[in-house]
C-alpha cells in the first residue's frame, strides 16, 4: 500500500511538474506574442509616412487628371462658343449687309 501511495504521490509531482512547465510556456508564448505584437506595430508605424506618401502622390496625380480633364472640357466648350459666337456674327453681318442694300426688306 505504501507503494501505491508513493506512486500517487509521484504521480501527483509529475503532474504539478507538467502544469507548471505548461504555465511556464503558456507565460512565455503570452510574452512572445506581445513583443510580436509590439514589433509589427512598430514596424506599422515605420512605413506610415511611406503610406501616406503614397496615398498623397495618387491623390495628387488625380487631382492632376481632374484639372487636366476640365482644362478639355472648358477647351471644347470654348471653341463651341467662339464658333456659335462666329456663326451669329456672319448672319448679324449678312442682315445688317442686307438691310443697307434693301432697306425696304426688312
Amino acid at each position: 500500500m505504501q507503494d501505491e501511495l508513493q506512486r500517487l504521490l509521484d504521480t501527483e509531482l509529475q503532474a504539478e511538474a507538467l502544469v507548471k512547465e505548461s504555465e511556464h510556456k503558456r507565460e512565455q508564448m503570452i510574452h512572445q506574442a506581445r513583443e510580436d505584437a509590439r514589433t509589427a506595430e512598430h514596424q506599422f508605424e515605420a512605413r506610415l509616412p511611406e503610406l501616406r506618401g503614397a496615398f498623397l502622390q495618387k491623390a495628387e496625380e488625380r487631382a492632376v487628371q481632374a484639372v487636366a480633364e476640365q482644362d478639355r472640357r472648358y477647351g471644347e466648350r470654348s471653341d463651341q462658343l467662339r464658333r456659335l459666337a462666329q456663326e451669329r456674327e456672319r448672319e448679324a453681318i449678312g442682315a445688317a449687309i442686307a438691310l443697307l442694300i434693301e432697306p425696304d426688306r426688312g
